[in-house]
């Protein structure tokens, strides 16, 4: 009985670690990949490099042609977005 005593202490660390930092991570991870598949054009976006653009062309499942200026287009892979600033809404049909 003292041996399972002295894991208690152990265990309660690993769960108060877990609900504190691993599991706000995997639900902000969760977040982050479901705003990037639902990237659409017209959308204004932020990178990862501090650009912010607006979305011309989805081009295939990992990558994105973005306006950062007028004339200025660059090609971006997806998980380079960090922030999208205004969301366009869907063509009515």
């Amino acid at each position: 009985m003292e041996g399972i005593a002295s894991f208690v202490p152990l265990i309660a660390i690993i769960a108060i670690m877990y609900f504190l930092m691993i599991r706000p991570q995997q639900q902000q991870r969760k977040q982050h990949q479901a705003m990037i598949e639902a990237l659409r054009r017209g959308d204004q976006v932020i990178t990862s490099g501090g650009f912010i653009g607006k979305i011309t062309k989805v081009k295939d499942d990992d990558e994105l042609e973005v306006e950062i200026a007028d004339g200025v287009k660059v090609r971006l892979v997806r998980n380079t977005i960090l922030r999208v600033v205004n969301k366009t809404e869907p063509a009515s049909e």
